[in-house]
């Protein structure tokens, strides 16, 4: 299976550099065990415009930001903190970035919608309804 079928449109994204660094450098490591996801981010960060943190707008999402968002398919509304994988719970809403969603989830910002496929291979229209980036040190 593709990452990505052909011809599809996707928005525009934007991360932050560094943590694109972390993410391409993760997604490298995780190839052998999840090819797929993995070649989904190295895909997005290929094509995502990059910022120092302070230039980065608070409604994109990045590792650590808490994400609404509504599965278009299903209608069903979801809250999630965007993590590492280390950090991953989800019993408590915490998405690792090696994950279908999470990957889908980084560097859109409010009001995006991005179609990407499950492991299945099936469609979901994920549209970000909010971001809320964690609290300052």
């Amino acid at each position: 299976m593709e990452a990505f079928p052909r011809g599809r449109e996707r928005p525009p994204i934007h991360l932050i550099d560094t943590e694109s660094d972390l993410v391409g450098n993760l997604a490298l490591r995780a190839e052998h065990d999840h090819p797929i996801v993995a070649a989904m981010l190295l895909t997005e960060i290929d094509r995502a415009e990059l910022h120092h943190k302070c230039d980065l707008r608070d409604e994109v999402v990045t590792l650590g930001a808490e994400v609404n968002f509504i599965d278009e398919k299903t209608m069903q509304r979801r809250t999630v903190t965007l993590v590492l994988p280390g950090d991953s719970n989800i019993a408590m809403g915490r998405i690792s970035i090696l994950t279908p969603i999470g990957a889908a989830l980084c560097g859109l910002s409010a009001g995006q919608s991005i179609d990407w496929p499950d492991l299945s291979g099936n469609e979901r229209r994920l549209r970000i309804t909010a971001v809320r980036q964690p609290a300052a040190d």
